[in-house]
């Protein structure tokens, strides 16, 4: 993989991180309770981020998803997009190695 592009996606893996630990925990709160209510752990959109934050350092894999979950998604539409173009990972490498 090239400098500029290994770095190019260091960068958005960087920023999907940061999304996801700093921007979904109050996205999920504010959506939570429109939907269910007030959080049950008694606090405000901080309370749950640090009960996230705090499960992510435990090693929790339901706040790892969470938190990985836009890199995820990322990932997943550019496969999507590959696949829809017809230039599939698989036959893309296989047909570099044949040379």
């Amino acid at each position: 993989m090239q400098s500029r592009t290994l770095k190019r996606e260091i960068a958005i893996a960087a920023a999907l991180f940061a999304a996801g630990l700093l921007l979904l925990p109050p996205a999920i709160y504010w959506v939570g309770r429109q939907v269910a209510g007030d959080y049950a752990g008694g606090g405000g959109p901080l309370a749950l981020a640090n009960q996230i934050w705090a499960d992510f350092v435990q090693l929790e894999p339901a706040a790892w998803l969470l938190v990985l979950s836009p890199y995820v998604l990322v990932q997943l539409v550019r496969l999507i997009g590959r696949t829809w173009r017809g230039r599939s990972v698989v036959n893309r490498f296989t047909d570099s190695h044949e040379a």
